[in-house]
């Protein structure tokens, strides 16, 4: 490590180990003080986590964990969701509620109307008075937001609603005329359309929210899993170290880190509900898993259980979309789901140039890059089921 003189005495030379303590101290400080708030206060710390966005954990991780800790998470709602994400008391204690500015696309105008304007008796009254934009009331309406106002209404009663005031207002804009706050819609009775289902509410969720709020993105999943004899983040801690598992979960986490030996290992994190569930996948694998694990959001891996102290996490040996598991599950039965994990021969992996025979010194000590590792900080996250966690830009798989 470089030192560094001041005023030419050495006495003020840097020192390596203080620096060391220096950052310990650095990250510490701030473990103690989130450890004391999860304890005392855990609704105000995801508050907090979830408005700041100060980690590598996307928000939708950070709700699945409070979840366990008996801490609410209050969907978006017209009358009650702020600009910012805010704590309620519930029936059950203290809730997030999440705020309006999550709502994928709205704009920081169409949020300070929203809130505004708040309370609203509907969804006309919340159209004429916070003037949203239909693609963001259509958003809103997929994934709940006017509640108990909806009444007998279904969510695509709701959309049709939407669809019939816009047209009306751009009826009325061309011959200068405005909406009246007392108008009858023509669609206002219900129209006998079902509503949606709870994979429709699901997916609305992901993609306006990139959150699964109303339940966990892993249970649809929980009887193939049970007939796979998949192990969850619960009792995978409970394993014997060198025992064969499947893990799944939703891919919070990728990263191909430096190593001292420049060799490419890929983390991957996955969350199932119960937990977080760690996995390194090692050279010898990538022919096999790469592209399934840097293209698909739900993974199903099998590996082998290794101890980290208390810790137990997985040494990846193959791993299956687990959508595509599930879908031959129900096309085909048990037993389809079964062969596709006796495969041998996985599915072709896209040909990929050779990376450079090389390896690159990152400055860290003894630590060097492959030509494929991250070389950025955490990359953006989007609704997109693919890419829901963090994924460092480098990982382009």
């Amino acid at each position: 490590m470089t030192t560094l003189t001041i005023h030419g005495d050495p006495r003020l030379m840097r020192h390596p180990h203080r620096e060391e303590r220096a950052h310990t101290v650095a990250f510490a400080v701030p473990a103690l003080q989130s450890a004391f708030l999860k304890a005392r206060f855990p609704a105000f710390l995801y508050a907090g986590l979830l408005e700041h966005d100060p980690g590598m954990w996307p928000r939708r991780v950070l709700v699945a964990d409070a979840r366990p800790h008996g801490v609410p998470i209050l969907p978006v709602d017209i009358n009650h969701s702020r600009a910012a994400h805010v704590v309620e008391q519930t029936d059950q204690g203290w809730g997030v509620r999440l705020a309006a500015s999550t709502v994928k696309g709205i704009s920081e105008a169409e949020v300070a109307r929203l809130v505004a304007g708040q309370p609203y008796t509907g969804l006309q009254d919340l159209w004429q008075r916070a003037r949203p934009s239909l693609p963001i009331a259509q958003r809103l309406i997929r994934i709940g937001a006017l509640g108990p106002l909806a009444g007998d209404l279904t969510r695509r009663d709701l959309l049709l609603q939407a669809a019939e005031l816009h047209r009306q207002s751009r009826a009325r804009s061309a011959t200068g005329g405005q909406l009246p706050l007392d108008g009858e819609l023509v669609t206002a009775a219900p129209s006998g359309l079902p509503e949606m289902t709870s994979r429709d509410k699901l997916s609305a969720e992901l993609e306006t929210l990139s959150i699964d709020v109303t339940h966990h993105l892993m249970e649809h999943h929980f009887r193939l899993l049970t007939e796979l004899g998949a192990t969850d983040a619960t009792h995978l801690r409970s394993m014997i170290p060198g025992q064969n598992v499947l893990v799944a979960g939703v891919r919070a986490s990728t990263q191909t880190p430096p190593t001292a030996s420049g060799k490419r290992v890929i983390f991957v994190t996955l969350e199932d509900g119960s937990g977080l569930v760690d996995i390194a996948f090692f050279e010898d694998s990538h022919e096999r898993v790469a592209h399934t694990v840097f293209h698909s959001g739900l993974l199903l891996v099998r590996g082998t259980v290794e101890a980290r102290g208390a810790r137990r996490t997985v040494v990846g040996e193959m791993v299956w979309d687990l959508d595509e598991v599930a879908q031959a599950r129900r096309d085909h039965g048990p037993q389809a789901a079964l062969d596709l994990l006796g495969r041998t021969d996985p599915a072709p992996t896209p040909a990929q140039p050779a990376p450079p025979q090389c390896t690159l010194a990152d400055g860290t000590a003894g630590a060097r890059l492959h030509p494929y590792a991250d070389l950025q900080p955490a990359g953006t996250r989007s609704a997109d089921l693919r890419r829901l966690g963090h994924r460092s830009p480098g990982s382009a798989g």
